[in-house]
C-alpha cells in the first residue's frame, strides 16, 4: 500500500500542478506565476554538504558539485526536468548531493535556456557545448535526467552517435519524455490516474520548446530516433505517468536493437517519484547508486 507521504503529496498534486497541464492557458499561467519566484541555486544546506561551483556556458550558469575531502570516482552529467519550461528546484538538488556523496561523483548541472523565452536550438546548442566539455575529460561518464532532462539526454546521447562525438557509459532516467506527440491512445487512459500531467499543457510545453519544429523530431521525441548507440540504460516510469506507456516501448525498441534497458516501473507511481522526499523514493535511489557504481 502506498505511504501516507505518498497519498498526501499525490493529493497536494492533483489540485495544483494538474490544473497548470490540463490545459494551455493553466501551462502559461503557471509559468507566468513560477518565473519571477524561480532560483536555480542550490539551496543552502546542500552548498554546505558539497564542495559547489558555477561557471557559464554560452551566458547560463553550469554548477560543478564535487564531494568535499575525496577524490571524485567518476563523473556525472545531471540534466533537470521541468517540461523544459520550468527551472532546476532543491528536490532536484537533494538528489544531486546524495549522487555526489554516495557515488563519490563530480556531478555537472547546467541550467539550460528555458521556453518559451527560448526554443530548441538555443538549448541545443548550449547543452552539446557542456556535454562535449563534460566528455572531453576522459573516463567513464553518466548522462542522467528526470523528466525533460530525461529526454535530453537521450537526444543528447543519439546527437553524440550521430556526430561520433564520445559515448557515455550508462544512462539513468527519471519518468523521461519519450514520445512527445502524446498520441498512443494509452496515455489517455493514463492521464485520468496522473495526479500531475495532463496531455493538453504538456502538448503545449513541449509547442513551447520546439517551435517550428514537429513534435515527431527525434530530438523532442527520442522513440523516432536511432536507438542502436545507446549504452546501458537504467530507466524508472511510474505506472501512474502518463509517460509510462511510451517508455515500455522505448524500452522494448531498444532491446529489439541489442540495447540493454533496465525498467523499473513503479506501481502506482506518480511522475519522478523518485525525487520526492518519501518512503516510495528510497529503493529508486538505491538502484540508481548501485547501477552507478557498477563496473558493469
Amino acid at each position: 500500500m502506498p505511504s501516507l507521504k505518498y497519498r498526501l503529496v499525490a493529493f497536494v498534486l492533483r489540485h495544483t500542478r494538474k490544473k497548470a497541464f490540463a490545459s494551455p492557458q493553466g501551462l502559461h499561467a503557471r509559468i507566468a506565476r513560477m518565473r519571477p519566484k524561480e532560483d536555480h541555486r542550490p539551496p543552502a544546506k546542500v552548498a554546505q554538504r558539497l564542495d559547489i561551483t558555477e561557471r557559464k556556458v554560452a551566458g547560463f550558469p553550469v554548477y560543478e558539485a564535487k564531494p568535499k575531502g575525496r577524490q571524485p570516482a567518476r563523473r556525472i552529467l545531471y540534466i533537470h526536468g521541468g517540461a523544459f519550461c520550468f527551472e532546476m528546484t532543491p528536490h532536484h538538488w537533494n538528489l544531486v548531493a546524495e549522487l555526489v556523496e554516495r557515488t563519490a561523483a563530480h556531478v555537472t548541472v547546467p541550467i539550460y535556456p528555458l521556453a518559451p523565452e527560448h526554443k530548441l536550438p538555443a538549448v541545443e546548442a548550449m547543452m552539446g557545448e557542456v556535454y562535449r566539455d563534460v566528455m572531453g575529460d576522459g573516463g567513464a561518464v553518466a548522462v542522467m535526467g528526470d523528466s525533460a532532462g530525461g529526454t535530453m539526454a537521450l537526444a543528447l546521447t543519439m546527437a553524440a552517435a550521430k556526430q561520433g562525438w564520445p559515448l557515455p557509459d550508462r544512462l539513468v532516467l527519471i519518468s523521461p519524455g519519450i514520445d512527445m506527440t502524446l498520441a498512443n491512445p494509452k496515455v489517455q487512459d493514463h492521464a485520468k490516474v496522473d495526479p500531475w500531467l495532463d496531455i493538453p499543457g504538456g502538448t503545449e510545453a513541449m509547442r513551447l520548446y520546439g517551435g517550428d519544429i514537429p513534435l515527431d523530431d527525434w530530438r523532442i521525441s527520442p522513440l523516432y530516433g536511432d536507438l542502436s548507440a545507446l549504452p546501458p540504460t537504467l530507466a524508472f516510469s511510474g505506472t501512474h505517468d502518463i509517460l509510462y506507456p511510451d517508455t515500455v516501448l522505448f524500452a522494448e525498441k531498444a532491446r529489439a536493437l541489442g540495447r540493454t534497458v533496465d525498467l523499473v516501473a513503479g506501481e502506482r507511481m506518480f511522475h519522478v517519484w523518485p525525487l520526492i522526499d518519501m518512503p516510495e523514493a528510497k529503493p529508486a535511489r538505491d538502484r540508481m547508486v548501485a547501477f552507478l557504481t557498477d563496473p558493469l
